[in-house]
């Protein structure tokens, strides 16, 4: 070989050399040990001693079998230390209850949606016990009672001016001839006839056919507003105070810290009381120290149907539908093969096997109503 050929097949080597090192430094490379960093948010992910179980714990044990890898948990205790331990290396997935958003996008890679969520409202079932002023504006201004409360006023105001105007001078000691105090006096009789209760008789042909007049209208109305009232106290005792996204403003409302539901009750100009984990807000919401919890619903239906029942009830529909997601840092090559392995555990029925385990608790309870 020349001198010359040689010396290209020595730069062709240094070459390939460098070009294989600098790609396998730009490659990003899987510990054959994957960092697993996770949040205790039942019944997505619990923890019975040192075991973890929950759905998506059991998701990802199917999927990590199906890509062949080993892993082990690194609990954190809220969402912002799970996305500030991926932001710094310290994971290779994240899983819990992890909502796919645009702005967590641009930080990292997202599985495609694992779970469909939204979030909702929680209540205690004794959230609604008593009548404060709020309330009684409520009870008195739903449905027909401000018709009714109009015609009540009518039946007792126009009766009252007929009723003084005719026997002011017949009936001195029922009405004075001035036209106050007489007209008081005048209500005060016409209210007792609007209920059945007329203390005194009219004399003139005008006040007899009043006093009729009152009585059998009296008997048809006082039948139809107890009616209406009753109707009325029990939807409101079973809808109670709070019943949607605007029933929360100026109450203590509690989430978790740098959750999406604490983001979405800022846009409504509520200041969340936020908290470490879920569970700490229940107990909050069971020592009426909140009006209520916002958080993702499938949460709120578990606690409702296990540990909270009787204790707590979801109000109202969802406020926002959201999707769950496996979280990976930016680049990471494991998004492929775990898409692929939740796509077949889709397809073979375990993705349908876990739901129906862990959900079917809240499907059957009635607890959203």
């Amino acid at each position: 070989m020349s001198f010359k050929n040689l010396r290209l097949a020595t730069f062709l080597v240094c070459f390939f050399g460098l070009a294989n090192f600098a790609f396998a430094q730009t490659v990003p490379v899987v510990p054959a040990e994957l960092r697993v960093i996770t949040r205790l948010v039942p019944p997505f992910v619990m923890k019975d001693g040192d075991t973890y179980k929950g759905f998506t714990v059991e998701l990802w044990q199917a999927i990590a079998k199906q890509i062949g890898h080993t892993f082990n948990f690194v609990e954190v205790p809220t969402i912002k230390e799970i996305l500030a331990g991926m932001k710094a290396g310290d994971g290779d997935v994240a899983i819990a209850a992890i909502s796919i958003t645009s702005q967590r996008e641009q930080d990292f890679d997202f599985s495609q949606p694992m779970f469909d969520s939204g979030l909702q409202i929680l209540v205690r079932n004794d959230a609604e016990a008593g009548f404060g002023l709020s309330q009684i504006w409520k009870l008195l201004s739903t449905g027909a009672m401000p018709f009714l409360l109009t015609l009540l006023a009518a039946l007792i105001v126009i009766p009252a001016h007929v009723a003084w105007f005719t026997e002011r001078k017949h009936h001195a000691e029922l009405f004075s001839n001035s036209y106050f105090p007489g007209i008081f006096q005048a209500m005060w009789w016409s209210t007792g006839a609007a209920v059945g209760q007329q203390p005194d008789n009219l004399g003139s042909k005008w006040g007899k056919g009043v006093s009729s007049l009152i009585v059998i209208i009296s008997l048809l109305f006082v039948s139809y507003f107890q009616a209406t009232f009753t109707t009325v106290l029990t939807v409101q005792s079973l809808k109670g105070d709070i019943n949607g996204p605007q029933d929360l403003i100026g109450r203590k409302v509690g989430t978790t810290v740098s959750s999406t539901a604490a983001a979405y009750l800022k846009t409504l100009e509520i200041e969340p009381v936020e908290f470490a984990k879920i569970d700490q807000a229940f107990l909050a919401l069971d020592n009426k120290q909140l009006d209520a919890v916002v958080f993702d619903a499938p949460v709120l239906l578990y606690y409702a149907a296990t540990t909270g029942r009787n204790k707590a009830r979801i109000v109202g529909s969802i406020l926002r539908k959201e999707s769950y997601g496996i979280l990976f840092p930016r680049g990471s090559i494991l998004r492929k093969p775990v898409n692929e392995a939740l796509l077949k555990l889709r397809e073979d029925g375990t993705y349908d096997a876990l739901y129906a385990k862990w959900f079917s608790v809240t499907q059957t309870a009635d607890v959203a109503q």
